[in-house]
């Protein structure tokens, strides 16, 4: 028996009927200006937005979203990690990892990579 998954993510997707596959190299909280927002839910909801651009680009959407891995410089985010990605995914529930470790940016509070199927 393994524990229950908390919510917003499920224990595994399995992809039946795919045609195409979209991996997502790992999005990061920088602005077409270049720009760096200072605080983590700006950092985690600029991630997701620039997320949602190669989705597009391929008609695709975070409907699409099969794995999600995220990088966070330090788990005192982790909270509001969960709470910024609820309020992007809604009942959306990809499967889910994250990952405390030192990012290639030290002003990066997080990145975020995918992998998503239509």
């Amino acid at each position: 028996m393994r524990p229950l998954p908390k919510a917003g993510y499920t224990q595994a997707v399995e992809i039946r009927n795919a045609s195409r596959t979209l991996y997502i190299s790992g999005q990061i909280p920088v602005d077409v200006q270049c720009k760096i927002p200072k605080a983590f839910s700006d950092q985690a909801r600029l991630v997701w937005r620039n997320m949602e651009v190669p989705l597009r680009a391929a008609d695709m959407s975070l409907d699409n979203l099969m794995k999600v891995t995220t990088f966070l410089s330090d788990r005192w985010f982790s909270d509001e990690n969960r709470a910024v990605r609820k309020g992007i995914l809604g009942d959306r529930a990809p499967a889910l990892t994250v990952i405390i470790t030192g990012i290639f940016d030290s002003a990066w509070l997080l990145e975020i990579e995918a992998i998503a199927a239509a």
